[in-house]
């Protein structure tokens, strides 16, 4: 499992204001980062994560997770071309797909749901999929979900409601689910602890390539970390902090 998404280095910002772009690819579940490339300033992510995409040899087998700026008919190309399969979110920048989904009848569709507990809220998520119907002029769609999230926190309750489109025939309604969820491994993993643990924003590097540099470093540092079996990595930069050997012992064995 591969998640994509891109972050903006928000503290690198130039004199007309423009701050670099990048996007990166993490593995689920370990949390390690696989590739970086940074967005061509006078470009998006789009074209972006296709490069990036056809920088690995070999993506055989692997599903690749995207958000919703992606969910795009030359996006799906380009991962199905790496023999991979795409589980995208459908949003408003697809207004005919998402119109379609929207409207698929699911009364008959069998419900899977799934409960979690964390920082005091509780998540319900249930999700019905189904296989694509022919009309469903998606690049290399299966099949097709809609994912309710019900998310109650201090008696307050918010729903929401995502339709979902996969290249994958194999996967069932539960493993979807967990796919769309592991998605997010990306910015709590990585983003997040670039921006609190490592304060990116607050970097004053700013000149030429260093800002895209030091972004690379950082998300080497915390994929070393997280292979070693770190959950906490600021508490793991504290232990490697207080004896240099550690770090070098780190480096060597990776």
């Amino acid at each position: 499992m591969i998640a994509v998404d891109g972050k903006t280095v928000r503290g690198a910002k130039d004199e007309t204001g423009k701050a670099p772009h990048l996007v990166a690819v993490l593995a689920h579940g370990i949390g390690a980062v696989l590739g970086q490339v940074a967005v061509n300033a006078k470009s998006n992510e789009i074209p972006a994560v296709r490069d990036l995409l056809k920088a690995f040899a070999d993506l055989a087998g692997a599903v690749i997770t995207i958000d919703a700026l992606h969910t795009q008919h030359d996006t799906a190309k380009a991962i199905l071309a790496r023999q991979a399969d795409y589980v995208m979110t459908v949003k408003g920048n697809m207004p005919t797909l998402y119109r379609q989904l929207k409207k698929l009848p699911r009364a008959a569709v069998p419900a899977v749901s799934s409960v979690s507990t964390d920082h005091g809220r509780r998540a319900r998520r249930t999700i019905k999929a189904a296989l694509a119907p022919a009309w469903i002029e998606f690049h290399g769609a299966a099949q097709v979900a809609q994912l309710r999230r019900t998310v109650t926190k201090k008696g307050k309750k918010t729903v929401e409601v995502v339709y979902l489109i996969t290249s994958s025939s194999d996967a069932g309604p539960a493993t979807l689910a967990g796919w769309t969820r592991g998605h997010w491994h990306i910015e709590n993993k990585l983003h997040w602890v670039r921006d609190v643990t490592y304060q990116e924003d607050n970097s004053l590097v700013r000149t030429g390539n260093a800002p895209r540099v030091m972004a690379t470093l950082r998300s080497l540092a915390i994929s070393l970390l997280r292979l070693e079996g770190h959950g906490n990595i600021a508490a793991a930069n504290r232990h490697h902090a207080r004896d240099p050997q550690r770090t070098l012992k780190l480096l060597q064995t990776a």
